[in-house]
């Protein structure tokens, strides 16, 4: 597999607005199924979010965005979320996204932690996120609604080695 890993790029709307198109990955987003192309562009154009693409040949197969916060007090913390395309699964992009980004918070960005929300019925997303140095927090009851019914949320963090105590 040639993987490249590279910041976002314009050209690189059609791809994820593929990727956005399965069910099966807006199921496990805050998004809701079938996204235009231009609702999915949205998503990414903003100068506070840092978005690294995977690319697998001339195809985008995932992304994963940090969501920098604009406010004077949590510039040091930063929100995470991810999508892979349904087939590249299980083939190791989506550590290697993490693991870059991660890369990219600690020596470039200077951020300290790095948190996401995580279904609880995601079972695969939670394995990679604890493979991947993130801790669950805490539990949202109730948080979202999915398939018809509310499922839990987990919160998770990954705090910089050198700031634990």
């Amino acid at each position: 597999m040639d993987l490249k890993i590279r910041h976002l790029e314009l050209s690189d709307n059609h791809d994820l607005a593929e990727l956005y198109s399965f069910t099966s990955v807006t199921a496990n987003t805050s998004q809701k199924p079938f996204l235009s192309s231009d609702y999915v562009a949205g998503l990414f154009d903003n100068p506070n979010n840092y978005t690294l693409v995977a690319q697998c040949g001339d195809k985008v197969v995932g992304h994963v965005t940090l969501f920098m916060s604009h406010k004077v007090r949590d510039k040091h913390s930063a929100g995470l979320a991810i999508a892979i395309h349904p087939d590249s699964h299980g083939k190791g992009i989506g550590k290697a996204l993490i693991k870059e980004i991660i890369n990219q918070a600690d020596n470039w960005l200077n951020l300290v932690r790095i948190e996401l929300e995580v279904h609880a019925d995601n079972e695969v997303a939670k394995a990679l996120y604890l493979a991947t140095g993130f801790e669950v927090e805490g539990t949202k009851r109730l948080s979202t609604f999915k398939a018809g019914r509310y499922v839990d949320m987990y919160l998770m963090s990954r705090i910089r080695p050198d700031h634990l105590s």
